[in-house]
């Protein structure tokens, strides 16, 4: 006689799953999805304050071609806000990031001039950019000095419930594994890795 118990339906669970099948395979799949979409994800962003605790970038707006950020101030738009070259030693991302970079996202708490934030600006996904000026309303620059060479109204005026979360680090280049499904569907300018 065969029991059913608990412990014996785990245990046949768990060979299924093992098992070198595709119906294995694709319940495994489900399963997974299940758990980052309803628990992962979910527990991510109760521990971090913020509805997308991870991002991928998705365009060369922060892609420094050199370290640091000599190439950055050919703007003149720093200036403009009153920021130096040398106000920059402090600020995260010193080398900013490239496409494909997955950010890790806390709440927006206690938001300087220098952090890199993940906002609403309007558009298909959230932009994430560094800020330049922090008053009533937040102002915006990608660090990419050959793609934002100057302010976008969706940069400028963003108050702060358009606020997603601000940027804390980045793994670089896993956020490729989704990014390449898509590329195919971007414009020729924004295809590729960033140059």
């Amino acid at each position: 006689m065969v029991t059913n118990t608990p412990t014996e339906y785990t245990k046949r669970f768990w060979k299924f799953l093992n098992d070198d099948s595709w119906s294995s395979f694709v319940v495994t799949l489900v399963l997974a999805f299940i758990f980052i979409k309803f628990i992962f994800f979910p527990t991510l962003s109760l521990l971090t304050g913020t509805a997308l605790p991870l991002v991928i970038v998705e365009s060369c707006s922060m892609y420094h071609e050199e370290p640091g950020f000599e190439q950055t101030f050919v703007s003149e738009i720093y200036g403009n806000f009153g920021i130096s070259l040398e106000d920059t030693g402090s600020w995260i991302f010193q080398n900013g990031f490239s496409k494909g970079d997955v950010i890790f996202v806390v709440g927006p708490k206690n938001l300087e001039v220098g952090d890199v934030i993940i906002f609403d600006g309007g558009q298909n996904h959230p932009l994430i950019h560094r800020l330049i000026s922090v008053d009533e309303k937040f102002t915006t620059k990608g660090d990419n000095y050959k793609t934002n060479g100057g302010l976008l109204s969706s940069e400028m005026d963003i108050p702060e419930e358009r606020i997603i979360g601000k940027a804390l680090f980045r793994v670089p280049f896993i956020g490729w594994a989704k990014l390449i499904f898509f590329e195919g569907t971007r414009d020729s300018r924004n295809r590729g890795l960033c140059r």
